[in-house]
């Protein structure tokens, strides 16, 4: 299996970092790690990952693509035409269109979402309209061969979701047991329906200015979107 996995300055490592942890457990997977350069990538948290292939070189046919997301780096990126042409090229002959968090916005830009519903985080979900695409509130969607997990932490779901879909249950099963993913969130308030309203309301003062609508607009608009 041939999985093409997209990065860019500022990324969240979790989004590319969970799911991947999950399929590299899996026989026979090869991935390419795709940039604008071939070299390091800083991350959001200041973690840095190694590009393996520019936009020049990589599978334009793999089994699956797959894009992380972010904060403004990711809004950021929406205005980064090559990225988002590559990440087109990528999906076009992908057999699989996959995204974590706010990665789907990109396949959004690119062209690869019309039609198709797609989770992301839940700050930046509504953004997905003017892409053509159906905002899905689930930690995890499968809409025909479009896949997409909600934020950050819902990589490792969507990573053993599609290890499911493509091996079985019983290699799901088996991945998940040696990852031991047995997740108990000491506060119990990761998403906005379990959170109570002062925490809420702080989470969206807090990520807001990290999420700027007028760089969704203009994405949508020079890449041929009707912005809503």
């Amino acid at each position: 299996m041939k999985i093409v996995c997209f990065m860019y300055p500022g990324f969240t490592a979790l989004d590319l970092v969970g799911p991947v942890t999950a399929w590299g457990a899996m026989p026979d997977v090869a991935f390419e790690f795709v940039a604008s350069a071939k070299g390091d990538v800083l991350t959001d948290s200041g973690l840095t990952l190694r590009a393996t292939h520019d936009f020049t070189d990589f599978s334009t046919a793999p089994d699956v693509l797959l894009v992380p997301g972010g904060a403004l780096p990711t809004f950021e990126a929406l205005q980064d035409d090559a990225l988002l042409d590559a990440i087109a090229r990528a999906g076009e002959g992908a057999a699989w269109v996959t995204s974590v968090c706010t990665g789907a916005l990109l396949l959004g830009a690119a062209g690869l979402l019309r039609g198709y519903r797609s989770a992301s985080h839940w700050t930046a979900r509504h953004y997905l309209d003017q892409f053509g695409a159906i905002p899905d509130a689930a930690r995890v969607v499968i809409d025909r061969n479009r896949a997409s997990g909600g934020g950050v932490t819902a990589g490792i779901d969507f990573g053993l979701s599609m290890i499911r879909h493509w091996r079985g249950e019983e290699t799901s099963k088996l991945i998940e047991l040696v990852l031991e993913y047995a997740p108990e969130p000491p506060n119990a308030c990761g998403r906005p329906e379990l959170a109570d309203a002062a925490t809420l309301a702080q989470a969206r003062a807090l990520t807001g200015p990290m999420m700027p609508a007028e760089l969704v607009r203009a994405a949508a608009q020079r890449r041929g979107f009707t912005a809503g």
